[in-house]
């Protein structure tokens, strides 16, 4: 077995303790107390789906002075990946003759009895040591821990560091050991990342452990005051809306149990910082029983869409969508809008943002010559001279006759059929510059091109399937709730008008009718929800769900945009993937709430 390396004894500078104490009941000052700093190194990111560690590295210090460091490798019993290897640069061979986990992590416990564990991302270290713990058949001593990058968190601004990534605050605090995803380096910046924590510490009140929990608390003692706003709440499916003292709708949701998702805001579960300032201004929680799970999302989306809650981020401003229209004019154009009239005008969208439309109206243009220009023009008169996209083949010059309304027309009615049904005419020109570029090797511009493609070919998908429910003006459909029953679902039009369940022995039929004769009105001149919609056909595409009736037919163009999966696929994840460097540890800068006032 590797020997643990130790620069001063752990133990004999003060006696040991008889036990471990809990957090609670640490009351002595930061600057006297005993932390543990560890990180390990294994096969892979998750303790219990047969990962296993492969080093272990701990540094022992009190009151910025280094007591000890432990370091060992370990034999996993099991391959090291490739993709590990690279990234930890451990190898098979490097752990052949290691001691396996149940040689070296009673060592390890020793070393760290009677102190604090700090880890970064201590959920991930923790995890892997308990279950090694349980693995062995050992009692977990109990450990008081804290996570160096919750506490970052809580102390740094988006100002000083855009993440709180260990090598990110590793160079914000000068750290003497850059992390190189070995376990005993890793560890020894930790380890200054941790003194310039506390140093901040020092300034904010915070001085011993008892204010350190107060502090790195994800819910404060006013949150756990308010958890009676969840008594009473129903256990079945169904939104739930925070409100103030004034009946102001503080925040939206939805659950599949109300009273279980509601209790959630008030315990150590809950981390964004903006819920619990919410919690602290709520007064009720009104809730919303619904039939199943996408009644309550549709109402949600309907609720927030409506009042535009403070807290909610998601889905409150709808009217925000933009549309690509095509012009209903001599010579049309491409132009961004914000809504859709009754113009006669051709419209692709929604589009969830304005960047997206102009990608989309930028592909397009790479693929049809449609003039840019914003000009009025006549088919009696040249309007002015042709500009510069009439040299270089990229506009056809309307303008001064160089095409005349019918074979302009023909471009643009291949625009729009596109957008309608079959995309083909779009893509295959794109697709034909994109094999040009690739064999220049412009690889660059290859990529460029592939996104403005994929752009295409998702909007024109998104409005595809949506105007096939759109055409259907009554549509039942019916999915098992797993206890014999059935979920029922009326929709008219691309909206949800009707909802009910019939349980297990109740016939399905008698409650479809009362559905149908008790359905909402459809009022056509009110734009829908497109996320209602396509929450909507989730739920209809879900394995299990059966059509009972439909009023038309529910169809989509036999070569619509559907069909080219490869390029709605979004790839942006991939060359996250590829990179074998990358810190998978995401742990995101997060606004610090206000400080409950601490007491000594």
């Amino acid at each position: 077995m590797t020997v643990p390396t130790t620069s001063a004894a752990p133990g004999p500078s003060r006696p040991q303790r008889a036990r471990q104490l809990a957090l609670d009941e640490l009351g002595e000052p930061l600057r006297t107390t005993d932390f543990v700093v560890v990180d390990l190194e294994t096969t892979g990111g998750a303790a219990g789906n047969g990962d296993a560690i492969t080093e272990i590295g701990a540094v022992r210090v009190r009151g910025g002075e280094v007591l000890g460091e432990f370091q060992t490798l370990v034999d996993p019993g099991t391959s090291i990946s490739a993709f590990v290897s690279v990234l930890t640069g451990i190898t098979d061979v490097m752990v052949t003759g290691a001691p396996r986990i149940g040689a070296a992590l009673p060592p390890f416990l020793e070393f760290a009895r009677g102190s604090v564990l700090v880890a970064h991302n201590a959920p991930f270290d923790v995890g892997f040591l308990k279950a090694a713990c349980n693995q062995l058949a050992l009692p977990w001593p109990g450990f008081a821990v804290v996570d160096t990058a919750v506490l970052a968190r809580r102390v740094l601004t988006r100002d000083e560091v855009p993440n709180c990534k260990l090598a990110t605050l590793a160079r914000f605090f000068r750290a003497t050991t850059t992390p190189n995803h070995r376990a005993l380096d890793d560890a020894r910046a930790t380890v200054d990342v941790l003194h310039g924590l506390v140093a901040r510490l020092g300034n904010l009140g915070v001085h011993s452990l008892p204010e350190l929990r107060a502090f790195t608390a994800q819910v404060t003692e006013a949150q756990r005051r308010k958890r009676h706003l969840a008594d009473g709440l129903p256990t079945g499916p169904g939104v739930y809306v925070f409100r103030d003292a004034r009946g102001t709708p503080l925040y939206v949701g939805t659950s599949r149990n109300l009273r279980s998702r509601v209790r959630q805001y008030f315990v150590a579960s809950e981390t964004r910082s903006r819920m619990g300032e919410m919690v602290g201004l709520a007064e009720r929680v009104d809730p919303i029983e619904c039939a199943h799970a996408l009644e309550a999302q549709v109402r949600e989306l309907r609720l927030i869409a409506a009042h535009k809650p403070r807290y909610n981020r998601r889905s409150k401003f709808p009217e925000r969508a933009v549309w690509l229209k095509l012009t209903a004019e001599a010579f049309p154009r491409l132009s961004i809008v914000r809504e859709r009239r009754p113009d006669g005008a051709a419209y692709l969208g929604p589009l969830r943002t304005q960047r997206q439309a102009e990608a989309v109206r930028d592909a397009i243009h790479d693929a049809v010559p449609l003039r840019q220009c914003t000009d009025k023009l006549s088919v009696r008169r040249i309007v002015r001279a042709a500009c510069v996209l009439a040299g270089i083949g990229r506009c056809p010059a309307p303008c001064e006759g160089g095409i005349d309304q019918q074979r302009y027309a023909q471009l643009a009615e291949l625009v729009a059929a596109a957008w309608r049904g079959d995309v083909r005419p779009l893509v295959e020109p794109l697709e034909r510059k994109l094999t040009a570029l690739s064999a220049e090797q412009r690889y660059e511009d290859a990529a460029s091109l592939r996104d403005r493609i994929s752009s295409v070919v998702r909007a024109c998908a998104r409005m595809q399937r949506l105007a096939g429910l759109y055409a259907v003006d009554e549509l039942v459909a019916a999915r098992p709730d797993g206890n014999g029953g059935w979920e029922l679902t009326v929709v008219s039009s691309g909206r949800l008008v009707a909802a009910g369940h019939a349980a297990r022995g109740v016939a399905p039929w008698p409650v479809i009718d009362a559905l149908r004769a008790t359905a909402d009105a459809v009022d056509t001149t009110r734009p829908v929800l497109a996320e209602e919609s396509e929450c909507i056909l989730r739920w209809l595409e879900e394995p299990g769900t059966r059509l009972v009736l439909t009023s038309d037919p529910w169809q989509m163009p036999a070569f619509g945009a559907g069909r080219l999966r490869n390029y709605l696929v979004s790839g942006a994840s991939g060359h996250e993937r590829a990179d074998p460097f990358a810190d998978r540890r995401r742990l995101p800068v997060v606004s610090r709430p206000a400080r409950p006032r601490l007491t000594a």
